[in-house]
Protein backbone atom coordinates (compact mmCIF):
# COMPACT_ATOMS: atom_id res chain seq x y z
CA UNK A 1 0.00 0.00 0.00
CA UNK A 2 2.75 2.47 0.97
CA UNK A 3 4.68 2.04 -2.27
CA UNK A 4 1.51 2.32 -4.35
CA UNK A 5 0.39 5.42 -2.47
CA UNK A 6 3.86 7.00 -2.75
CA UNK A 7 3.85 6.37 -6.51
CA UNK A 8 0.37 7.89 -6.81
CA UNK A 9 1.52 11.01 -4.92
CA UNK A 10 4.64 11.34 -7.10
CA UNK A 11 2.50 11.13 -10.24
CA UNK A 12 0.14 13.67 -8.69
CA UNK A 13 2.98 16.15 -8.03
CA UNK A 14 4.45 15.63 -11.51
CA UNK A 15 1.08 16.26 -13.15
CA UNK A 16 0.54 19.44 -11.12
CA UNK A 17 3.97 20.76 -12.13
CA UNK A 18 3.30 19.90 -15.79
CA UNK A 19 -0.24 21.30 -15.63
CA UNK A 20 1.02 24.57 -14.12
CA UNK A 21 3.92 25.05 -16.52
CA UNK A 22 2.27 24.41 -19.91
CA UNK A 23 1.15 27.62 -21.64
CA UNK A 24 2.12 29.66 -18.58
CA UNK A 25 1.75 33.36 -19.36
CA UNK A 26 1.79 35.51 -16.21
CA UNK A 27 0.88 35.37 -12.54
CA UNK A 28 -2.49 37.11 -13.05
CA UNK A 29 -3.65 34.52 -15.60
CA UNK A 30 -2.36 31.72 -13.41
CA UNK A 31 -4.12 32.92 -10.24
CA UNK A 32 -7.43 33.76 -11.92
CA UNK A 33 -7.67 31.08 -14.62
CA UNK A 34 -5.16 28.28 -14.21
CA UNK A 35 -5.26 27.84 -10.42
CA UNK A 36 -9.09 27.66 -10.17
CA UNK A 37 -9.15 25.12 -13.02
CA UNK A 38 -6.38 23.10 -11.36
CA UNK A 39 -8.19 22.98 -8.00
CA UNK A 40 -11.51 22.14 -9.67
CA UNK A 41 -9.91 19.32 -11.67
CA UNK A 42 -8.33 17.83 -8.55
CA UNK A 43 -11.55 18.13 -6.53
CA UNK A 44 -13.79 16.63 -9.22
CA UNK A 45 -11.41 13.70 -9.76
CA UNK A 46 -11.24 13.00 -6.02
CA UNK A 47 -15.00 13.17 -5.56
CA UNK A 48 -15.97 11.02 -8.54
CA UNK A 49 -13.45 8.29 -7.86
CA UNK A 50 -13.97 8.28 -4.09
CA UNK A 51 -17.77 8.10 -4.28
CA UNK A 52 -17.51 5.47 -7.02
CA UNK A 53 -15.38 3.19 -4.82
CA UNK A 54 -17.82 3.61 -1.91
CA UNK A 55 -20.97 3.01 -3.98
CA UNK A 56 -19.47 -0.12 -5.54
CA UNK A 57 -18.62 -1.73 -2.22
CA UNK A 58 -21.82 -0.47 -0.57
CA UNK A 59 -23.98 -2.17 -3.20
CA UNK A 60 -21.55 -4.99 -3.91
CA UNK A 61 -21.82 -4.17 -7.59
CA UNK A 62 -18.91 -3.21 -9.88
CA UNK A 63 -21.18 -0.98 -12.01
CA UNK A 64 -22.36 1.21 -9.14
CA UNK A 65 -21.30 4.85 -9.41
CA UNK A 66 -23.04 8.25 -9.24
CA UNK A 67 -23.90 8.37 -12.95
CA UNK A 68 -25.43 4.88 -13.05
CA UNK A 69 -27.46 5.56 -9.91
CA UNK A 70 -28.98 8.69 -11.47
CA UNK A 71 -27.32 11.02 -8.95
CA UNK A 72 -25.19 12.80 -11.54
CA UNK A 73 -28.20 13.36 -13.81
CA UNK A 74 -30.19 14.86 -10.96
CA UNK A 75 -27.30 17.11 -9.98
CA UNK A 76 -26.90 18.15 -13.63
CA UNK A 77 -30.58 19.08 -13.87
CA UNK A 78 -30.29 21.19 -10.72
CA UNK A 79 -27.20 22.96 -12.04
CA UNK A 80 -28.84 23.58 -15.42
CA UNK A 81 -31.90 25.11 -13.75
CA UNK A 82 -29.60 27.36 -11.69
CA UNK A 83 -27.93 28.52 -14.90
CA UNK A 84 -31.20 29.06 -16.76
CA UNK A 85 -32.62 31.29 -14.00
CA UNK A 86 -29.33 33.18 -13.70
CA UNK A 87 -28.48 31.89 -10.22
CA UNK A 88 -24.97 30.73 -11.12
CA UNK A 89 -23.69 31.45 -7.64
CA UNK A 90 -26.22 28.97 -6.21
CA UNK A 91 -25.29 26.19 -8.66
CA UNK A 92 -23.72 23.99 -5.91
CA UNK A 93 -26.91 24.24 -3.84
CA UNK A 94 -29.13 23.47 -6.84
CA UNK A 95 -26.82 20.60 -7.79
CA UNK A 96 -26.99 19.12 -4.30
CA UNK A 97 -30.79 19.43 -4.18
CA UNK A 98 -31.06 17.72 -7.58
CA UNK A 99 -28.75 14.92 -6.49
CA UNK A 100 -30.57 14.49 -3.18
CA UNK A 101 -33.99 14.35 -4.85
CA UNK A 102 -32.63 11.74 -7.25
CA UNK A 103 -31.32 9.47 -4.53
CA UNK A 104 -34.54 9.87 -2.50
CA UNK A 105 -36.66 8.87 -5.52
CA UNK A 106 -34.38 5.97 -6.45
CA UNK A 107 -34.20 4.85 -2.83
CA UNK A 108 -38.01 4.95 -2.47
CA UNK A 109 -38.48 2.95 -5.68
CA UNK A 110 -36.01 0.32 -4.47
CA UNK A 111 -37.17 -0.07 -0.87
CA UNK A 112 -39.96 -2.22 0.46
CA UNK A 113 -40.79 -2.76 4.12
CA UNK A 114 -37.47 -1.19 5.07
CA UNK A 115 -35.50 -3.59 2.85
CA UNK A 116 -33.35 -2.21 0.03
CA UNK A 117 -33.20 -4.25 -3.15
CA UNK A 118 -29.71 -3.55 -4.54
CA UNK A 119 -30.54 -4.82 -8.03
CA UNK A 120 -33.71 -2.75 -8.16
CA UNK A 121 -31.69 0.25 -6.96
CA UNK A 122 -29.42 0.07 -10.01
CA UNK A 123 -32.33 -0.38 -12.43
CA UNK A 124 -34.25 2.45 -10.75
CA UNK A 125 -31.17 4.68 -11.04
CA UNK A 126 -30.79 3.95 -14.74
CA UNK A 127 -34.49 4.54 -15.48
CA UNK A 128 -34.64 7.71 -13.39
CA UNK A 129 -31.47 8.97 -15.08
CA UNK A 130 -33.14 8.45 -18.47
CA UNK A 131 -36.20 10.34 -17.25
CA UNK A 132 -34.05 13.26 -16.08
CA UNK A 133 -32.22 13.20 -19.43
CA UNK A 134 -35.60 13.58 -21.15
CA UNK A 135 -36.31 16.64 -18.99
CA UNK A 136 -32.93 18.11 -19.90
CA UNK A 137 -33.60 17.47 -23.61
CA UNK A 138 -36.93 19.27 -23.21
CA UNK A 139 -35.15 22.25 -21.61
CA UNK A 140 -32.63 22.28 -24.47
CA UNK A 141 -35.48 22.50 -26.95
CA UNK A 142 -37.30 25.24 -25.02
CA UNK A 143 -34.21 27.31 -24.18
CA UNK A 144 -32.31 26.96 -27.45
CA UNK A 145 -30.31 30.12 -26.84
CA UNK A 146 -28.87 28.47 -23.71
CA UNK A 147 -27.93 25.18 -25.36
CA UNK A 148 -24.24 25.98 -24.92
CA UNK A 149 -24.68 26.30 -21.16
CA UNK A 150 -26.56 22.99 -20.99
CA UNK A 151 -23.98 21.17 -23.13
CA UNK A 152 -21.19 22.37 -20.83
CA UNK A 153 -22.92 20.61 -17.95
CA UNK A 154 -23.65 17.44 -19.94
CA UNK A 155 -20.17 17.08 -21.47
CA UNK A 156 -18.06 18.20 -18.55
CA UNK A 157 -16.45 21.60 -18.36
CA UNK A 158 -13.51 22.45 -16.10
CA UNK A 159 -13.14 25.99 -17.45
CA UNK A 160 -15.51 27.52 -14.90
CA UNK A 161 -14.93 31.26 -14.51
CA UNK A 162 -14.86 32.21 -10.83
CA UNK A 163 -15.87 35.68 -9.76
CA UNK A 164 -14.81 36.91 -6.33
CA UNK A 165 -17.89 35.67 -4.45
CA UNK A 166 -17.96 32.41 -6.42
CA UNK A 167 -14.28 31.87 -5.63
CA UNK A 168 -15.00 32.10 -1.90
CA UNK A 169 -18.00 29.76 -2.20
CA UNK A 170 -15.93 27.28 -4.18
CA UNK A 171 -13.16 27.24 -1.57
CA UNK A 172 -15.76 26.66 1.16
CA UNK A 173 -17.35 23.89 -0.96
CA UNK A 174 -13.91 22.35 -1.49
CA UNK A 175 -13.17 22.37 2.25
CA UNK A 176 -16.56 20.77 3.02
CA UNK A 177 -16.00 18.18 0.27
CA UNK A 178 -12.62 17.17 1.71
CA UNK A 179 -14.21 16.75 5.16
CA UNK A 180 -16.97 14.58 3.65
CA UNK A 181 -14.41 12.50 1.75
CA UNK A 182 -12.60 11.95 5.05
CA UNK A 183 -15.94 10.87 6.57
CA UNK A 184 -16.34 8.27 3.81
CA UNK A 185 -12.82 7.04 4.51
CA UNK A 186 -13.68 6.67 8.22
CA UNK A 187 -16.52 4.32 7.23
CA UNK A 188 -14.11 1.94 5.50
CA UNK A 189 -14.14 -0.70 8.26
CA UNK A 190 -17.94 -0.77 8.35
CA UNK A 191 -18.04 -1.05 4.56
CA UNK A 192 -15.57 -3.95 4.68
CA UNK A 193 -17.87 -5.70 7.13
CA UNK A 194 -20.88 -5.07 4.88
CA UNK A 195 -19.24 -7.08 2.10
CA UNK A 196 -20.03 -10.20 4.16
CA UNK A 197 -23.74 -9.45 3.75
CA UNK A 198 -26.30 -7.22 5.43
CA UNK A 199 -27.39 -9.84 7.98
CA UNK A 200 -23.84 -10.68 9.01
CA UNK A 201 -22.94 -6.99 9.30
CA UNK A 202 -26.10 -6.34 11.34
CA UNK A 203 -25.21 -9.17 13.73
CA UNK A 204 -21.79 -7.61 14.36
CA UNK A 205 -23.36 -4.29 15.27
CA UNK A 206 -23.37 -2.31 12.01
CA UNK A 207 -26.61 -0.41 11.46
CA UNK A 208 -26.71 -1.23 7.76
CA UNK A 209 -29.81 0.77 6.87
CA UNK A 210 -28.68 4.01 8.55
CA UNK A 211 -25.11 3.69 7.31
CA UNK A 212 -26.21 3.10 3.73
CA UNK A 213 -28.59 6.08 3.85
CA UNK A 214 -25.93 8.39 5.37
CA UNK A 215 -23.39 7.39 2.75
CA UNK A 216 -25.87 7.93 -0.08
CA UNK A 217 -26.65 11.41 1.26
CA UNK A 218 -22.96 12.28 1.62
CA UNK A 219 -22.28 10.88 -1.85
CA UNK A 220 -25.14 12.97 -3.24
CA UNK A 221 -23.76 16.14 -1.68
CA UNK A 222 -20.29 15.45 -3.09
CA UNK A 223 -21.68 14.62 -6.53
CA UNK A 224 -23.78 17.79 -6.47
CA UNK A 225 -20.67 19.90 -5.82
CA UNK A 226 -18.71 18.18 -8.59
CA UNK A 227 -21.47 18.41 -11.22
CA UNK A 228 -22.36 22.00 -10.27
CA UNK A 229 -18.84 23.20 -11.09
CA UNK A 230 -17.52 20.63 -13.58
CA UNK A 231 -20.60 19.09 -15.20
CA UNK A 232 -21.02 15.37 -15.84
CA UNK A 233 -17.69 13.58 -16.26
CA UNK A 234 -18.06 9.89 -16.93
CA UNK A 235 -16.00 6.77 -16.31
CA UNK A 236 -13.80 8.10 -13.47
CA UNK A 237 -15.99 6.68 -10.71
CA UNK A 238 -16.28 3.45 -12.66
CA UNK A 239 -12.76 2.55 -13.79
CA UNK A 240 -10.44 4.07 -11.16
CA UNK A 241 -11.68 1.90 -8.24
CA UNK A 242 -11.36 -1.19 -10.47
CA UNK A 243 -7.83 -0.18 -11.41
CA UNK A 244 -6.90 0.39 -7.76
CA UNK A 245 -8.25 -3.02 -6.69
CA UNK A 246 -5.83 -4.59 -9.18
CA UNK A 247 -2.96 -2.87 -7.35
CA UNK A 248 -4.01 -3.60 -3.77
CA UNK A 249 -6.45 -5.88 -1.98
CA UNK A 250 -10.17 -5.13 -1.76
CA UNK A 251 -9.71 -3.59 1.68
CA UNK A 252 -11.60 -0.29 1.48
CA UNK A 253 -9.10 1.41 3.82
CA UNK A 254 -6.54 0.91 1.05
CA UNK A 255 -8.82 1.26 -1.96
CA UNK A 256 -10.43 4.58 -0.97
CA UNK A 257 -7.33 6.81 -0.51
CA UNK A 258 -5.68 5.36 -3.61
CA UNK A 259 -8.87 5.86 -5.61
CA UNK A 260 -9.06 9.48 -4.50
CA UNK A 261 -5.48 10.24 -5.58
CA UNK A 262 -5.63 8.29 -8.84
CA UNK A 263 -8.99 9.89 -9.64
CA UNK A 264 -7.35 13.31 -9.40
CA UNK A 265 -4.40 12.05 -11.46
CA UNK A 266 -6.61 10.66 -14.21
CA UNK A 267 -8.68 13.82 -14.54
CA UNK A 268 -5.56 16.01 -14.51
CA UNK A 269 -4.14 13.90 -17.33
CA UNK A 270 -7.39 14.09 -19.33
CA UNK A 271 -7.65 17.85 -18.87
CA UNK A 272 -4.05 18.26 -20.02
CA UNK A 273 -5.17 16.67 -23.27
CA UNK A 274 -8.47 18.55 -23.47
CA UNK A 275 -7.15 22.01 -22.60
CA UNK A 276 -3.46 22.12 -23.44
CA UNK A 277 -2.51 19.55 -26.06
CA UNK A 278 -5.20 20.12 -28.69
CA UNK A 279 -5.79 23.04 -31.06
CA UNK A 280 -9.43 23.38 -29.95
CA UNK A 281 -10.43 22.81 -26.33
CA UNK A 282 -12.60 19.72 -25.99
CA UNK A 283 -15.04 19.10 -23.14
CA UNK A 284 -13.13 16.94 -20.69
CA UNK A 285 -16.02 14.46 -20.50
CA UNK A 286 -15.30 13.47 -24.11
CA UNK A 287 -11.65 12.76 -23.30
CA UNK A 288 -12.47 10.70 -20.19
CA UNK A 289 -14.93 8.62 -22.25
CA UNK A 290 -12.45 8.07 -25.09
CA UNK A 291 -9.78 6.90 -22.65
CA UNK A 292 -12.04 5.32 -20.04
CA UNK A 293 -14.06 3.05 -22.32
CA UNK A 294 -11.15 0.93 -23.65
CA UNK A 295 -9.54 0.88 -20.18
CA UNK A 296 -12.75 -0.45 -18.65
CA UNK A 297 -13.06 -3.11 -21.35
CA UNK A 298 -9.44 -4.11 -20.70
CA UNK A 299 -10.10 -4.38 -16.96
CA UNK A 300 -13.12 -6.57 -17.66
CA UNK A 301 -11.01 -8.89 -19.82
CA UNK A 302 -8.36 -9.12 -17.09
CA UNK A 303 -10.96 -10.08 -14.48
CA UNK A 304 -12.31 -12.86 -16.74
CA UNK A 305 -8.93 -14.62 -16.81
Amino acid sequence: MNKHFSLAILIFIALIVLYSSINYTNSYIYLNVRLPRLLLTILAGMILSGTGSVFQILLNNPLAEPYILGVSSGAALGSIIAGLVGAFILAPLFGFVGALISIIVVWALSSRNGYLDKTKLLFSGIIFGMFVSAIISFLMYIFQKDVGLILQVLMGNLGHIFYTTEWVIFLVSMAISIILLFYLYMQSNALNIMTTGDEAAQSIGVDVKKLRLRIFIVGSLLTGVSVAYAGIIGFIGLIIPHFVRLLVSSDQKKVFPLSVVYGANFLLFCDLIAFNLTVVEFPVGIITSFIGCPIFLYLLLIRRK
